[in-house]
């Protein structure tokens, strides 16, 4: 039974993608519309985490088709729709058996396996999809969206809604989330917003007020709200010191349960003239373990945590080597336990609309470490944009 679902699903993911591309080339015909996305195969290999070690293999393969456009002066949309099929050893792993028996944070689950058996593993789900209603300096956005918060490139203390994980292997991938957001212009660099999220099975929602302004050359925000039963305010603030960028975040939690704690970002940027760029955050996450005794692996493994330790340095570089090759490095250490996360990546666009990209996730610490449990993971990666 197994491999006729295997059979089928490979199938409908061949053409069903390509049935919304007739549909959404055609709608690109009318004014308005705009049709784009990209189909990305990203080949890794590495050593599992839970239960076991188990070296794997693994074949991501995603098209994501983009429509979006105008329906008339006041309403605007956006569809993102995800096609996926995952082959090799690590859907045979007892870990991928737990990642795929998760259920998806959003309200709304709009995800589907089509097809799961040992060798193929294949979904499809609704990236982001949201309407827009415009009336003179107010907007309002109802759907799968993400609400970009915060500066930090590595963490950020106010994205709470979306947040990222400093080691991520696909940095550009951002979780979004079911809400409505009101936003109201108050000036040419100010706005207010209000946001609500709800939650799945009733759980309380997630809301809060946003404020944003510019003065004298400095971008600042103001946050208060409720996340999942926990109140949050916070602020943060990004100027220019000489050539350099200033950025800051600071976040004041008081948990439904538990004490109150703070999280407090600090970065810096620099771009030089011969394309070097660089940037330097500090991270103090008051939610942290104290040690690598009280270290929660399994909160890290699914997603409920981003970092365990309380204190971190993160650093990136990014330089053009010619005008077809660049390189990114990504670096993270956690100052409490001296674990360490480099991220070197290569790409190489090899046409206009085609990147090749090569890189490594490479892993050092102590066996009781948080960086220093988890195995290095080397990547290929090819990427077409349409």
């Amino acid at each position: 039974m197994h491999s006729r679902l295997g059979r089928l699903g490979i199938l409908r993911a061949l053409i069903m993608p390509w049935l919304c591309v007739g549909t959404a080339a055609w709608a690109q015909t009318d004014s308005g519309h705009r049709f784009s996305g990209y189909f990305k195969s990203l080949l890794s290999h590495s050593t599992t985490l839970f239960p076991t070690q188990q070296s794997y293999n693994l074949d991501l393969n995603r098209l994501r088709l983009e429509l979006r456009g105008q329906i008339s002066r006041a309403l605007a949309y956006e569809i993102q729709y995800d096609n996926e099929i995952l082959l090799g050893s690590y859907l045979r792993t007892p870990q991928f058996g737990l990642q795929k028996s998760m259920r998806a944070p959003q309200r709304w689950q709009l995800e589907h396996a089509y097809a799961d058996s040992p060798d193929v593993f294949a979904r499809h789900r609704l990236y982001r999809g949201f309407m827009t209603f415009s009336s003179g300096a107010t907007d309002i956005r109802i759907g799968r969206q993400r609400i970009a918060l915060g500066t930090g490139r590595f963490w950020s203390p106010l994205d709470i809604l979306n947040p990222i994980s400093p080691i991520q292997l696909e940095r550009e991938e951002r979780l979004g989330v079911d809400a409505v957001l009101i936003e109201r212009k108050l000036g040419a660099l100010s706005r207010a917003s209000g946001i609500y999220a709800p939650r799945r099975g009733g759980a309380d929602p997630s809301a809060a007020l946003y404020w944003h302004g510019n003065s004298a050359g400095a971008d600042f925000s103001l946050m208060a709200g409720k996340f999942a039963g926990d109140r949050v305010f916070g602020g943060d603030v990004a100027t220019q010191l000489g050539d350099a960028g200033l950025r800051g975040e600071i976040t004041h939690t008081e948990p439904a349960d538990g004490k109150n704690y703070r999280r407090v970002l600090l970065g810096l940027d620099y771009a030089f003239a011969n394309t070097l760029t660089l940037s330097a955050e500090l991270y103090y996450n008051g939610a942290g373990a104290s040690g690598p005794d009280r270290y929660d692996f399994a909160a890290l493994l699914d997603g409920r945590i981003r970092s365990l330790g309380q204190r971190y340095l993160g650093m990136f570089g990014s330089y053009e080597i010619t005008p077809l090759l660049k390189t990114q490095n990504h670096f993270v250490i956690n100052l409490q336990d001296n674990s360490r996360y480099f991220g070197p990546s290569l790409t190489y666009s090899l046409n206009e609309s085609v990147d090749w990209t090569l890189g490594a996730q490479l892993f050092s610490g102590g066996g009781r470490s948080e960086h220093g449990r988890i195995s290095n993971v080397y990547y290929t990666q090819v990427q077409w944009f349409f």
